[in-house]
């Protein structure tokens, strides 16, 4: 039953999640919530490996959250289930592509998803930016504004971010080595 779960649940995000990986978050974030499979911290470690991983996100996260949930059967299961919807889509819109393509409300409609698309996809950025350097519980329990903030965060957001846009010399490397020498950051200073 988990994995017939798994299916339909990747189907629907894979379905509604228009503009990439990162369109995904909401529906993984509700995702979690509803069904207890990982809390909101699991998901950001999930974020952070699939972002880390060679691939789509959406399918990185997808694998991921099917192998936590059911081990190598759920993670292709999961998989499946988020690719199924665009093989469906992309079949039909190569069937009637040419006879379409110049009709003004298949243009017009094409254009209408791409605000959606966009908000979709800066609610997810937002969402991570909360959850990566914002500490509301701390807030909470403490009540104090040092607290509000994620330090060891912050300092290495702002690090990458001068790193890569201001120190011309780093400026041009690579992204893959920001992403590992992030991940050894925060391994050896225990974020």
């Amino acid at each position: 039953m988990i994995y017939l779960q798994l299916y339909w649940e990747f189907f629907k995000t894979g379905l509604f999640a228009v503009g990439g990986g990162m369109a995904t978050l909401p529906f993984l974030k509700e995702i979690g919530t509803r069904t207890g499979w990982y809390t909101a911290a699991m998901l950001a470690d999930m974020l952070a490996v699939s972002e880390s991983t060679p691939g789509p996100m959406g399918i990185n996260m997808a694998t991921y959250v099917g192998y936590t949930v059911g081990g190598v059967p759920g993670s292709v299961i999961a998989t499946l289930g988020e690719v199924t919807p665009s093989i469906i889509v992309i079949l039909i819109v190569a069937a009637f592509l040419k006879a379409f393509r110049s009709n003004r409300y298949v243009e017009a409609g094409f254009y209408g998803i791409r605000p959606a698309s966009t908000a979709l996809i800066a609610s997810a950025g937002i969402g991570v930016v909360l959850l990566c350097l914002v500490d509301l519980e701390a807030w909470r329990e403490t009540g104090s504004l040092a607290a509000l903030l994620n330090w060891k965060g912050l300092l290495l957001f702002a690090a990458v971010w001068a790193l890569t846009n201001v120190v011309k010399p780093t400026a041009k490397l690579h992204p893959i080595l920001f992403i590992a020498a992030s991940a050894v950051i925060g391994i050896v200073f225990g974020f």
